[in-house]
């Protein structure tokens, strides 16, 4: 899987080698009522992988079947918390743009 890519992948798949200075990690994991529901998701979060990493943080997306895994990883808390709001906010925005054609969580 590519950082850009939201396929299926094992959830327990570490974030990549350079992360390894990236201390603080978090998982955010979205339970969906089917896997179509969760695959629009993820692939609508798929553009944005890469795009909002910075220097203190990074995540990546992947899908198992009908749940989303974002992982966060920053060198410090502050850039921990404010990527996990971030990626929270935009896995609302793909599940409310979604909700009326696939997404019932």
């Amino acid at each position: 899987m590519t950082d850009r890519d939201a396929s299926t992948t094992d959830p327990a798949d570490p974030l990549p080698a350079t992360d390894a200075d990236r201390d603080h990690r978090a998982t955010l994991s979205f339970e969906y009522s089917d896997e179509t529901c969760a695959s629009v998701v993820a692939d609508a979060l798929a553009p944005e992988v890469g795009d909002l990493d910075e220097s203190r943080s990074r995540a990546t997306v992947s899908r198992d079947g009908d749940i989303v895994h974002v992982r966060v990883a920053a060198t410090d808390l502050v850039a921990l918390r404010a990527g996990m709001v971030s990626w929270s906010r935009l896995v609302a925005v793909a599940e409310g743009v979604s909700r009326d054609r696939y997404v019932d969580r």
